[in-house]
């Protein structure tokens, strides 16, 4: 008989769905508040359209539609007219929020859940977004543009523990339990400058970064590249970091996070709030988290 993996069950019980969001508590989001000092508040989503590059197969496509409306008919005394938006889409284009149920090992998810017993084609049973509660915590902004001395990181650049280490040294910050971790690359400047190259490769964690993330008790991480980890990865594994952070730990991935306009005006910690749509059974979601400094 083969052995249970040692991941599961989560060490938030058996039966948990929410994985690392159980870390965000009223007394960190009070702390995490406090550091509002301008009350600056900063979109960390990109725009999606249809030219957005996304991931392999997804795409986004957005209709405009009159209903009832055609020949110039209008309804009521009023002349009441309207318009109404049809989005047929991949929820996972553009900025997004991978919940702990988009990753698996061998078809098992975050605490041991297998996919035959709770995915359906119309949606997840278990571990859906709509489960999520707001994350409300602190961010933080690592730069690593300035760390490398580039504009923009090379794709397929490892961003190591020392990596991490150096550059919370040089932004005079530290990462605190219940956290929001997040990397500046660099890499949303190549987005409609050269989409295959974004698409291709892309710079970022390894595992043994993860690792040491993960030890620090971060509820999530992420940044402005696709899938927040080193692409390709140098052991020849598809995704590693993913498997890691999200299907063992139950940490979230926050994919192409804008944090620019933060950096721009020297801000490396904030209160970060999100709220995601509630699509029950879906395991990632478009979102616009903001962050207020």
């Amino acid at each position: 008989m083969q052995n249970k993996p040692s991941w599961y069950p989560s060490r938030f019980g058996a039966e948990d769905e929410i994985g690392a969001a159980n870390l965000i508590t009223p007394e960190r989001v009070l702390k995490a508040a406090a550091l509002i000092k301008t009350g600056r508040t900063y979109p960390l989503a990109v725009p999606v359209s249809k030219d957005l590059p996304a991931f392999r197969h997804r795409s986004f496509k957005l209709y405009n539609i009159q209903p009832g409306e055609q020949a110039g008919k209008t309804t009521g005394p009023n002349q009441f007219t309207f318009n109404d938006e049809l989005a047929v889409a991949w929820t996972g284009v553009g900025t997004q929020l991978n919940g702990i149920g988009h990753i698996g090992i061998n078809h098992v998810y975050y605490n041991g859940n297998d996919a035959k017993d709770f995915v359906t084609v119309e949606g997840v049973k278990k571990l859906g977004v709509e489960k999520v509660p707001p994350l409300v915590a602190r961010g933080v902004v690592l730069d690593m543009t300035v760390h490398f001395g580039v504009d923009i990181v090379p794709g397929g650049t490892t961003i190591t523990v020392a990596d991490i280490e150096a550059t919370l040294a040089r932004q005079g910050i530290t990462i605190e339990a219940g956290d929001v971790v997040l990397f500046n690359t660099g890499w949303l400047e190549l987005i409609g400058k050269d989409d295959k190259q974004f698409l291709e490769v892309e710079p970022g964690i390894d595992i043994e970064a993860a690792k040491w993330l993960a030890e620090r008790d971060i509820v999530a991480f992420g940044g402005d590249t696709w899938a927040s980890e080193v692409y390709p990865n140098p052991t020849g594994e598809e995704f590693p970091v993913n498997q890691f952070m999200l299907a063992q730990r139950g940490i979230y991935n926050l994919e192409l996070i804008d944090t620019r306009a933060l950096l721009r005006d020297g801000v490396f910690e904030f209160l970060f709030v999100l709220g995601q749509p509630l699509y029950v059974g879906s395991t990632q979601v478009n979102i616009n988290p903001v962050a207020i400094a």
